[in-house]
This record gives structure tokens, sequence and C-alpha cells, in this order.
């Protein structure tokens, strides 16, 4: 027979195993390694843990460099290219000023504009002066696979820097992925080295300096403007009194648009040292980039402790903490709109082996924006029910 005495404990021990185990998930995702805020948009702390304690952000760095890209270059910058032509030696010179989206559109563009400034009847060489970046740079994190995160960066690119290909079974030969890109003899025998019938490669470094001009030299000979010489890599001196400024149709919230929503690593390290180049002049280096990051983030976010080693995410040495991320939010917060959406949410992911990253703004039923950080760097360590109670907090604040 049992006394009411041990009944109770039995019941007692029956609710503690109850609520432990539906307090597990919370406590399992409160480490050492996991940092969160949720706030309101005027920087109001809802909900926090490790909120001074920096982690790995992977992509949701890219904020970050997109904030500082507007600072330096302003929202409706538009990257510049420099052509001219020399009329004795009928070469045709292109400077480029780093244009993360000088893509083939943009391209035929250019060629169109060149044969109509210039009056051009034919052309020899096309000089591509790529003295903008310097040639050693080396983004931390990035490998050297055929993936487009591992493309390289430079002064004037094409098309991120990869190709897109697909084998045609009519014609028993490959052609290009992209409706308005043509596929150069000169790529065939990389594209077919990869054996695959479709995909996308990442060009070496001396393959896209040479990739613009080759692109240029195809749409000028297909408007009926011949080209009789080659495409050369060369550091030259355009006067500024000579040269024509062709301006990218993008302005640089859409170039951010286009980041954030496919988290593009070339678009973002593109930025980090454009506006390295433009706070401390020609040559863009990383360091100038970094230190440009740096500066931006000491003396207009009041962020002095941030470890920023490249601009997309993709290094391991980058450091963030939650409070350090929301002051990046809240001054972002007038894009939150050039970020990924779904429903209520706006936001960036960021995914590395054992990291797992998420920032962004929940719209409340009141129509304020909540900001909220998700920092992981340890696997398996409940990102699911960490986003989900953040949302049911925001959803809450709404209700009567």
């Amino acid at each position: 027979m049992i006394n009411k005495k041990t009944a109770f404990q039995i019941i007692s021990g029956l609710f503690a195993g109850i609520v432990l185990l539906y307090t597990i998930p919370c406590i399992y995702a409160e480490t050492i390694n996991t940092g969160v805020i949720l706030a309101d948009d005027q920087g109001n702390i809802l909900y926090a843990q490790n909120r001074g304690k920096q982690f790995v952000p992977a992509s949701t760095l890219k904020i970050l460099t997109s904030l500082a890209a507007i600072h330096f270059l302003g929202e409706d910058y538009h990257f510049p290219a420099h052509y001219c032509y020399d009329e004795k030696s009928k070469n045709l010179y292109i400077k480029g000023y780093g244009d993360p989206l000088f893509t083939s559109e943009v391209i035929e563009d250019l060629s169109q504009e060149i044969i109509l400034k210039t009056k051009i009847k034919e052309v020899h060489h096309i000089v591509i002066d790529q003295s903008y970046f310097s040639k050693q740079i080396d983004i931390p994190g990035k490998g050297d696979s055929l993936n487009p995160y591992d493309a390289p960066v430079g002064a004037l690119c094409a098309n991120f820097n990869t190709l897109m290909f697909q084998w045609d079974n009519h014609i028993k030969r490959f052609i290009s992925g992209e409706l308005r890109t043509p596929l150069l003899d000169f790529f065939h025998n990389d594209i077919h080295k990869t054996n695959l019938k479709k995909g996308r490669i990442t060009l070496a470094q001396s393959q896209s300096y040479l990739y613009p001009g080759l692109l240029l030299k195809y749409f000028l000979e297909k408007k009926k403007i011949p080209v009789t010489g080659s495409v050369r890599v060369e550091n030259v001196s355009l006067k500024n009194e000579k040269a024509n400024i062709f301006l990218s149709p993008f302005e640089l919230k859409v170039v951010i648009q286009r980041l954030l929503q496919y988290s593009n690593n070339f678009i973002a390290n593109q930025l980090l040292l454009s506006i390295g180049a433009k706070a401390y002049g020609e040559p863009a280096t990383l360091e100038k980039g970094r230190q440009a990051v740096r500066d931006f983030s000491n003396q207009h976010l009041n962020l002095d402790t941030l470890v920023i080693d490249e601009g997309s995410g993709l290094s391991r040495s980058n450091r963030i903490s939650p409070d350090q991320m929301l002051k990046i939010l809240i001054n972002f917060m007038p894009y939150h709109e050039l970020m990924r959406q779904e429903e209520n949410d706006f936001f960036k992911t960021g995914t590395l082996t054992g990291v797992r990253t998420r920032a962004g703004y929940l719209l409340g039923k009141d129509d304020r924006l909540y900001p909220y950080i998700i920092l992981i760097n340890e696997e398996n360590t409940g990102y699911d029910s960490i986003l989900s109670h953040l949302k049911n907090r925001v959803n809450d604040l709404g209700k009567k």
C-alpha cells in the first residue's frame, strides 16, 4: 500500500521528468557555442544568450560588407569601366574598376556604345587593363575547386569568372548554358576535362583576365567590326580627357540585392576590394578592404573588436558577436527588403561545416521590424527550434 507521502514523491518525480523532457531542447541550445538575440526596432533586447561572445558568422558577414559598400560608394553608385580607341594603332583599351555584375549582356551593351561613340570600323588588339586590383589577392577560405564560390576576383571580370555549359545532342557539341553568353572555343578543352555533360566551371586567374576581352571581341565581330589582333592584358595609362566612361546599368542597391539573395561570395569580395581602393587608393588589396570595413565599423557603428578576414564569410577567422551583429542590423534596416524574404521574415543565412547562422528581421503584426541573430558554431544545437521560438515571440507581441 502506497502512503500519501510516497504517492506525492512519485507524482512529483513524474512531473519533473515531463518538465525536463520539454526543456531539454532549450537547455541543449543554450551552449557556449550558440549566440542569439531578438530585439525591437530600437535595439531593445527581448531575448538573448551569449550576446557578447564572438562567433564565426559565415555568410551573415555579407550584411556588414553590404553596409560598408553603401557607406563608401553610395547606394546609387554605378560601377564604371573606362575605354578609349587609338586611331593610329587601332587598338581598343579597356580598364575595369571591380564591377561584380559585368555580365555578357552588359558587355554586349558596352560593345554597342563603343561603336557609337568612337565610330570604329575595325580593331587591332583589345587591351585589358586589370591594374585597379592588385595581382596578388588570395581570399582566405577560398579553395581551388570548380565551384563558383572559388572563382577568382579581378578588376574586370566577366560572368562572375565562371562558365555554364551543356551538351547538345542535336549538334553533338557543347553549347553555352546561358542564353546570351556564347561558349567560346577558347574554353572547350577545360570543359572536356570535367567529364560532365552540363555544369559550371570556374576560370583560372589567367583565363579570367582575358575572358572580358574575348567576349567583347565576339560581340564586336557580331556587329560586323573585325578584330584583327588578339586580346592582351597590359597596364595602360588612360588619359582622363581621352577615356570614355561606361557605367554599369545596375546601381549598387541591385548589386547588394543579388549578393544577399544568392549569397554570392564573388560579389562580396569584389565589393570589399572596391571599397578598399575607394578609401585608400588603387590598387585594391585585401588588407585595404579589411581596413576600410574595420574603420567603418569603428567610426560609424562603434564596433572596435570585430575580426574581418574577407568580405563573404568564407573564412573561419571572421568573428562577430550577436551584440555586434545587432548594431549592423539596426543600421541596415532601411535596406531590409534587399534580403531574401519568406512570409514576414527578411534574412540572410550562413553555413560552413559545423557552423549555421542566420540574421535578419521579423515583421511583427504591429508593422515593426524585429532584428534577430542566430550564431551557432556547433553541430546539432537546435537551430530550427531557436528560430521557431523567436518567430513565436514576435507573433505573440501582436496579440491582444
